[in-house]
């Protein structure tokens, strides 16, 4: 029998969902941003630590070495570069499911992304997109990742040789003496540079300088320290510079932006915490993404423990951030996590900052206004969602309307009321040009009364929850009471008689001064929601029992005047009211009932005016 063991075979895998193609964007479009692989691994790496120390908690046989460290090894002669970190490892599956398929967001964003973002931005949307790992073939043909999972005696590696074809990967059995991860890049011919230890030092200090992981970099035979390893949080704001906060900003959150805002302070008394916390000033691309929760991370005495203790509430996901106490205990449970009044204080306080930044940040309008534009439907989310906090939102909320060319709020809306006017009018729709061209707001246009527009999916929930601000209830348009001025012409035979042919398809035909160029507009029932709530409730397919809305009718309009003159004439009223009330839903941006028969009937009179028009 021979000595020398058989090799293993390789497994052979097809990349999925076009990772292929992804190579191929990040190569080439990000070329010039070539370093930016460094800070993707190591990031990563300290990712994995992070994990395997949180999992150590609550199963004390997968807890990392006292040493744990993150490794990065240069080989000049080999010519490969080496990141191991002593984190939680992977299996095979995962080596499999995590490298070879494109989590979350997909080639075509990210292709869009690169496309659309600044070159300067181009970086940061390889953390953003959940691809940093690929952004080791900007400067590696070939890379080799040996994983041992925390707790498993079984080590696998994954390999892609891009002279082999980027459409595949390899995986094999191996040997790792401890559990982690190591990424073993060939480098290409063009990328010498990121074999020396000097550059690898610089790029390390440039983005990972804040990770609490030690970093360490061969050099001369020795492992030196790469990275100072602080707590940024835990250091005095005084002693901590603007570039050191942006650094660990953008290593937090995987941005390459400025914060708006940095928020940096410790709590002392009864309760203690430091807390770092930022508001971006670029709005991430996956902002409105079925994740909705906080992912602030809590640490305990410095030591990473989740980022999903829900330390702000949903509609504030945007704000990125660390929070650090001494009043727990490192061995924390999930169910602790859960229950303890601890982080409930925590939570209050740190709603309490953010909020009072942005009421100090609101007090300048075009610094807001950068703000707003970025984040404002989260805050409208949290009037929505947010007894406790609802009161406090309503000011920090702005809107488009009538009566401003630019933001405005609540405050100034109630200042520019006319005298005797009680209530502050909404209008809600898709697109903020449909609503200033709505006839919804021809009467109240007409009276100098000002109309909020809002066009954001959740405008059609909050106001209803809000209900009031400074005494003043807020009304939609489309819900106004049906008051009509005692010297509008008397048209009740023709409303009566289009009631009769629209039957079911209205609750009511009535008429209405609040028309000034239209024939007709529709309205919400007094006890329903209004129309836009129904429209989206429809599109979503929770629309329930349909709500038949109520066609108001312009008692001075040429048309209906003519109308009403023959409302003895049932086919007529009958073939005009189906018309009307189509042309009302149009307005509306609402499709007709029946569009070929609406075609049809104004076809029909297009032609029948075209037959009594004088030849040319």
């Amino acid at each position: 029998m021979s000595d020398t063991a058989t090799a293993p075979t390789p497994e052979t895998h097809d990349f999925g969902a076009e990772v292929g193609r992804l190579l191929d964007l990040v190569v080439h479009s990000l070329y010039s941003e070539r370093e930016i692989f460094l800070r993707e691994l190591v990031a990563n790496a300290a990712d994995a630590m992070d994990r395997r120390r949180f999992e150590a908690l609550t199963d004390p046989a997968l807890a990392p070495p006292a040493e744990a460290k993150i490794r990065i090894v240069p080989d000049k002669a080999a010519r490969t570069l080496l990141i191991a970190d002593d984190g939680i490892g992977m299996g095979r599956q995962e080596l499999i499911d995590h490298l070879g398929t494109i989590a979350r967001s997909g080639t075509r964003a990210f292709g869009a992304a690169l496309a659309d973002a600044r070159p300067e931005d181009r970086p940061s949307l390889i953390g953003q997109f959940g691809v940093g790992f690929y952004s080791a073939f900007m400067v590696a043909d070939r890379v080799e990742v040996t994983s041992r999972k925390a707790g498993s005696v079984e080590a696998f590696t994954w390999a892609c040789d891009l002279a082999a074809g980027a459409g595949r990967f390899t995986v094999v059995p191996a040997e790792r003496a401890t559990a982690g991860t190591d990424i073993l890049l060939h480098l290409k011919a063009d990328a010498d540079s990121f074999l020396d230890p000097t550059t690898l030092e610089a790029i390390v200090r440039k983005w990972a300088d804040h990770i609490t992981v030690p970093i360490t970099l061969a050099r001369d035979g020795k492992d030196l320290p790469a990275n100072e390893g602080t707590a940024l949080w835990r250091k005095p704001r005084g002693e901590i510079t603007e570039q050191s906060y942006h650094a660990f900003y953008r290593h937090l959150g995987h941005m390459f932006d400025t914060p708006w805002a940095t928020l940096h302070w410790r709590a002392e008394g009864t309760l203690e915490f430091s807390a770092l916390l930022f508001i971006p000033g670029a709005r991430p691309f996956d902002l409105l993404d079925n994740d909705r929760e906080s992912h602030i991370r809590l640490h305990v005495r410095r030591m990473f423990i989740t980022d999903k203790a829900e330390l702000l509430p949903t509609w504030l996901r945007f704000v990125q951030g660390v929070v650090d106490t001494e009043d727990l205990p490192l061995n924390v449970s999930r169910e602790m996590l859960q229950t303890t009044p601890v982080l409930g204080r925590i939570r209050r306080a740190l709603i309490g900052r953010v909020l009072g930044e942005l009421k100090t940040r609101a007090k300048d309008p075009a610094d807001y206004a950068a703000f707003w534009e970025n984040f404002g439907p989260l805050l409208k989310e949290g009037a929505w969602e947010e007894a406790e906090h609802r009161g406090e939102l309503a000011p920090l909320l702005r809107f488009r309307s009538t009566a401003e060319d630019g933001w405005t709020s609540l405050p100034d809306y109630v200042n520019r009321m006319q005298p005797g006017q009680e209530t502050i009018h909404y209008l809600v729709g898709d697109s903020i040009e449909a609503l200033r061209a709505s006839p919804q707001l021809e009467g109240l246009r007409a009276k100098g009364e000002e109309v909020l527009l809002l066009a954001d999916p959740i405008d059609a929930f909050w106001p209803e929850r809000l209900g009031s601000f400074e005494g003043k209830r807020l009304v939609s348009v489309t819900q106004e009471s049906a008051h009509v001025p005692a010297d509008l012409p008397d048209i009740s035979a023709l409303t009566a008689a289009m009631k009769t042919a629209l039957g079911d398809a209205v609750s009511e035909v009535r008429p209405t001064g609040r028309l000034s160029d239209s024939a007709v507009v529709l309205a919400a029932g007094a006890h329903g929601p209004d129309l836009q709530m129904q429209r989206l409730l429809r599109r979503s397919g929770r629309g329930g029992p349909a709500m038949p809305p109520v066609l108001e009718v312009n008692p001075r309009h040429p048309l209906i005047a003519a109308l009403a003159a023959r409302a003895a004439e049932p086919a007529l009223v009958e073939e005009a009211a189906a018309t009307l009330l189509d042309l009302a839903r149009v307005q509306e941006g609402d499709l007709p009932r029946d569009p070929a028969g609406f075609a049809k009937r104004v076809t029909a009179l297009l032609a029948g005016g075209l037959g009594n028009a004088p030849a040319p």
